[in-house]
């Protein structure tokens, strides 16, 4: 497959933006090769060619919004709900109307509109350390405000998308001043300062530097392929409330797309049981259709109970998220 450079030349993308109904371009966020091996199946069995140009999800929103009607993008891909969000209220997708897209993910996991869709699911939950803890000792997120945890709770930072979605979650769920509570005790019982990825807090529970942490679960799914984190594990938190926090990584189609029934084919695809089997276990998340199969990996984690909040809300309360975290001193 074609890849074309973030740094491509003003010639080059004014070449491209017209191209013929049998070809594609996908502006994308998430690592292209998690996504190229089913894409290069639907193009064996459309003849419909997808090209790729990857980087930062807020370049890529200033790029469209840059080249407009001659941008090349059919489809902006990404890795939360937050974002895609943010490039609806862009005005950067056009809304899509499909019956399988509608049959196939739930309502709650794709735009009111129709703008986006989720294609993976990203469960953020608890993990700890079992040389210090067993399930009995937890329940919920907000529980982990209590100073029983005190010097226990290793964070990853509040700048990250995913942090800042589940603030939100927590925002819609309870209101603003219920939810500052709850993370102005997450950071009273920090153990260390906060971390730049989920890895690195992973590590830092496994090595014994802290006892509990919060992530997404295919972090943990990747360490525990090594042994020497045999001592991580996954709790599925508020199982007795709300449910388990669940993000997505996701699509929608490009306003100024000169392909949008090719683009609205691949949508479809990327959501069918075949492609579903790949598409989320290929980064060891969950799928969004019903019935799809989960990565092996994960599979013993079980079902759970997920929080079925629109994940459109996550990017709608963004920006209180962030007040929250600056105003409790969440770094």
């Amino acid at each position: 497959m074609k890849k074309i450079s973030i740094c491509a030349s003003l010639f080059i993308l004014v070449s491209c933006a017209y191209e013929p109904a049998d070809e594609l371009t996908i502006y994308t966020s998430r690592q292209p090769q998690l996504i190229e091996p089913i894409v290069e199946k639907f193009s064996l069995e459309t003849g419909i060619k997808v090209n790729f140009l990857s980087g930062n999800a807020q370049e890529l929103m200033e790029r469209i919004d840059v080249e407009g009607d001659n941008s090349p993008a059919d489809i902006f891909m990404t890795v939360d709900a937050g974002v895609l969000w943010q490039a609806a209220e862009r005005d950067i997708f056009s809304s899509t109307n499909s019956k399988i897209l509608e049959e196939n993910i739930p309502s709650y996991l794709r735009d009111p509109e129709n703008k986006w869709f989720g294609l993976s699911k990203r469960a953020r939950t608890i993990v700890y350390s079992n040389d210090q803890f067993n399930d009995n000792d937890f329940s919920t997120y907000e529980d982990l405000a209590d100073p029983k945890w005190k010097g226990k709770l290793c964070l990853r930072t509040s700048k990250k998308v995913y942090n800042r979605s589940l603030m939100a979650s927590m925002i819609d769920a309870y209101g603003f001043e219920k939810a500052k509570e709850v993370v102005t005790g997450w950071i009273s019982n920090l153990a260390t300062e906060v971390f730049s990825n989920d890895t690195n807090a992973l590590k830092a529970v496994s090595s014994g530097q802290c006892g509990l942490t919060i992530v997404n679960t295919y972090y943990l799914a990747r360490l525990l392929d090594d042994p020497q984190y045999d001592n991580l594990t996954l709790f599925w938190a508020n199982q007795s409330d709300r449910g388990v926090h669940v993000n997505i990584s996701g699509a929608g189609i490009v306003k100024t797309s000169k392909n949008k029934q090719a683009a609205t084919l691949l949508l479809e695809y990327l959501s069918s049981e075949k492609a579903q089997d790949f598409y989320a276990s290929a980064n060891k998340e969950y799928p969004v259709l019903d019935g799809a199969m989960v990565h092996a990996s994960i599979k013993d984690w079980g079902e759970f109970i997920e929080d079925n909040i629109n994940v459109g809300k996550l990017g709608s309360l963004q920006k209180e998220a962030v007040f929250l975290a600056q105003e409790v001193g969440y770094k």
